[in-house]
């Protein structure tokens, strides 16, 4: 069973989890949507992404947001939001959303890296902070914006059954998204874009460290596979 201590060791060897913190790539909506990267303002924001440690594995602590909000309405999101003036660096807004959003404060939670930048089509170049939360903690949502609040193994994400594509036709204008349907609920857009980041991360990672297939290695397809033709992985994104 892979643990948090498995992932964390990824985060400090950054060659083999295919990130390198000092320069950091992007990816975001415009992979599966080629031509729609948004050329305004950057608008910074950053998002934890949480990795509960319970007893039976990892899980993905995710919100859902209430249906009143302006923006993403009654959406799968993981705690974040975009960065306050008074914010020291992307992780302190990602835990101070945390606490804001759902009551959880700093204490039960040990940051181990990050993930690629993700570009949303709006403009929000979101920051995900992954960190691991230490059971017990109370949960207190904040109920103008969070609905819900509730926790998804690990390994059912990095399950590739697990993992749609979808797509929509508007105004002759066609979109692609990722989706995780869990449920009840439909986790997609940039959250399911984070989520395959983090997958992509961990395969390589835990398939270098366990080339024979043991251990601690979680299966799991690259970014890439899912690419649209002509999409640019993060690799190769500017």
């Amino acid at each position: 069973m892979t643990t948090g201590a498995d992932i964390a060791a990824l985060f400090n060897e950054p060659n083999a989890a295919g990130i390198d913190p000092a320069m950091p790539a992007v990816n975001g909506d415009y992979v599966l949507n080629p031509g729609s990267r948004h050329g305004g303002a950057k608008r910074p924001a950053a998002v934890l992404v949480p990795l509960v440690e319970r007893a039976g594995g990892l899980t993905v602590l995710l919100t859902q947001r209430t249906q009143h909000l302006h923006a993403h309405a009654g959406q799968v999101a993981f705690p974040g939001g975009r960065v306050d003036e008074g914010d020291i660096d992307a992780v302190d807004t990602a835990l101070r959303e945390t606490q804001e959003e759902i009551g959880v404060t700093r204490d039960h939670i040990r940051i181990i890296g990050r993930l690629d930048t993700y570009e949303t089509i709006t403009g929000f170049h979101v920051v995900p902070i992954v960190g691991l939360v230490t059971p017990p903690f109370e949960v207190i949502p904040d109920p103008f914006e969070v609905a819900d609040v509730f926790e998804v193994p690990l390994a059912f994400f990095m399950d590739p059954r697990n993992r749609k594509r979808h797509s929509l036709e508007r105004g002759g204008v066609v979109r692609h998204w990722y989706a995780f349907p869990f449920g009840r609920y439909y986790i997609w857009g940039a959250t399911a874009g984070m989520l395959v980041n983090l997958t992509r991360v961990l395969d390589a990672g835990l398939s270098l460290k366990d080339p024979d297939g043991e251990g601690v290695r979680m299966a799991g397809p690259r970014l890439a596979d899912f690419a649209a033709p002509g999409a640019r992985t993060p690799a190769a994104a500017g």
